[in-house]
């Protein structure tokens, strides 16, 4: 067996006080790292009413619980689909998007996309807009809330011949508050499914 030519290094083999200084070492960083604390998280927006005081329930955007939608349902309930939340006309208070059917078990059934909102005031959320009406026959795909503007896929019917369950016209529509209604906006193109 051949010899090093290299002494034996005295700090290659552990011994007791080795432990006693790497505890010592963790247990000042955890010390450290407990008295040393990033600062709070502001994720939350926070909102300036010009108009008066506010309270936490009127920043709240209205539930779609207990909202009698006009659809015809006969014996089944209506079903919020698909829902977004935001201040759509600028008036510091959310509003709340929500894509509506029928609760049929068979076929598809059409969709409608109400726009809620509620008043100071009031804690009872109301439908102020209807972007699209289930007699339309139209079923919602693709639904966002972006920006303001509302934006959605819409899938309808080219005549009255098609059946329900397949719709063979697909439109990307978009509305967005003027100052005193919705306006749609389509493409000149409406494209077959």
């Amino acid at each position: 067996m051949q010899q090093s030519a290299v002494p034996e290094l005295a700090h290659t083999h552990t011994r007791p006080i080795h432990w006693v200084a790497t505890a010592t070492a963790v247990a000042g960083v955890v010390a450290l790292s407990s008295v040393v604390q990033p600062g709070s998280a502001t994720a939350a927006q926070t909102h300036t009413d010009t108009r008066g005081p506010s309270t936490p329930a009127a920043l709240a955007p209205p539930s779609t619980t207990g909202v009698d939608f006009p659809l015809q349902c006969g014996p089944v309930k209506a079903v919020v689909a698909k829902k977004a939340t935001a201040d759509l006309d600028g008036d510091g208070r959310p509003e709340t998007v929500a894509v509506v059917h029928c609760d049929s078990a068979m076929g598809t059934p059409p969709d409608g996309v109400y726009v809620l909102t509620r008043t100071p005031d009031s804690d009872t959320p109301r439908i102020v807009a209807t972007l699209v009406d289930p007699k339309d026959r139209l079923t919602v795909t693709d639904f966002t809330l972006h920006a303001g503007t509302v934006g959605a896929t819409l899938l309808g019917y080219s005549s009255d011949a098609v059946p329900n369950c397949c719709p063979d016209l697909k439109t990307p529509t978009t509305w967005h508050w003027n100052g005193n209604a919705f306006i749609r906006s389509t493409p000149t193109d409406t494209h077959s499914v």
